[in-house]
């Protein structure tokens, strides 16, 4: 049953709101008008023509569903940029950007670095440190080359020419390279876990890595030294509770100044390690 007769957009809202939470609302009906949302809240008493209201109607259904409002508006905002993302790539998410933060924190703007970023999926870290870093060559790997396409994109879109990116499982598109970096944001959640019904529309790939959800980090921090310069720098984003085992993983491959640092919850989410040499 269309529960958004043609109306007043403020009365649509209100009506949306009931059923999902009114900023995702807000997002939806900016998306099929083509319009910022800040242009809602001057324009509350305009019509909302049948076709527009039947349109809204429909995404807000998807979203009281469970449907992300990223994938149904095809866009996320993450670091500076607005993002295209669909189905084939996780979902950015702000806790991420501490992760390019903190490589940013160990590339400087002078040199011409080399850096990698394993998994891209949107493309969101390689696309941040290309940006930040300029000098810099990144490259990005995905084994989907559904993701790696809006990866593509994206870098086309924001004017990116310092970024390459090649399909193939974590090092595998890297034989016999070696970066001052390496940054990555592997699937972390144990297979198990029950969360994952509530992130069902995205990737399962990108999410899930066996039964401890270490699966991904423990190739990752295995293979890393042989694709490092002496001094380079490996970080991993991972789950808050995975602090101690991603410290452990590092150090036994060997790495130096092992830490985890901590997101805006307080949380651990980043653990990184420096080569030696």
């Amino acid at each position: 049953m269309n529960t958004h007769n043609p109306g007043r957009i403020d009365a649509s809202l209100r009506s949306a709101g009931a059923r999902v939470d009114i900023r995702d609302a807000e997002l939806l009906l900016a998306h099929v008008l083509d319009k910022p949302r800040s242009w809602l809240f001057a324009h509350g008493d305009d019509a909302l023509s049948p076709d527009a209201a039947e349109r809204f109607d429909a995404l807000i259904a998807r979203c009281a569903a469970g449907e992300p409002v990223a994938y149904l508006i095809g866009r996320r905002g993450f670091w500076k940029f607005d993002l295209a993302v669909d189905a084939a790539t996780l979902i950015p998410r702000p806790e991420t950007e501490l992760l390019v933060e903190l490589a940013l924190a160990r590339l400087s703007n002078e040199a011409s670095l080399r850096v990698a970023d394993l998994g891209t999926g949107s493309g969101a870290i390689a696309l941040a440190l290309a940006h930040e870093r300029p000098r810099a060559q990144v490259i990005a790997t995905d084994a989907s080359s559904g993701a790696l396409a809006i990866a593509r994109a994206n870098a086309q879109a924001l004017g990116l020419a310092n970024i390459e990116f090649r399909h193939g499982d974590w090092f595998m598109p890297l034989a016999g390279e070696r970066f001052d970096l390496i940054a990555s944001n592997p699937p972390y959640i144990a297979d198990d876990d029950p969360h994952l019904q509530e992130l069902r529309f995205e990737p399962g790939s990108a999410l899930a890595s066996g039964a401890d959800g270490l699966d991904a980090i423990r190739v990752i921090a295995r293979d890393a030294p042989a694709h490092l310069v002496p001094g380079g720098w490996l970080l991993l984003e991972h789950g808050w509770e995975q602090g101690a085992a991603a410290r452990a993983l590092l150090s036994a491959a060997g790495f130096m100044q092992v830490s985890t640092e901590r997101d805006l919850e307080d949380r651990d989410r980043v653990t990184l390690g420096r080569m030696g040499g």
